[in-house]
């Protein structure tokens, strides 16, 4: 007998990252040369990079 399980939130964070490593590797394949640069990762993955920092007045 099988027994089904309820799908839990580390299921859905699996299921994530499966899909961004097949984005990955899609990018990869399509890719001239023999590696993705880093900003074509953070493009395939969606990430944005913030450059500004929050400053903290100084207490003088």
């Amino acid at each position: 007998m099988v027994t089904l399980s309820v799908r839990t939130v580390s299921d859905q964070v699996a299921l994530a990252e499966i899909e961004l490593c097949g984005e990955l590797m899609i990018a990869a394949s399509a890719a001239i040369g023999e590696r993705l640069s880093a900003d074509r990762i953070d493009e395939v993955l969606n990430v944005r990079v913030i450059t500004e920092r929050a400053t903290v007045p100084r207490q003088g």
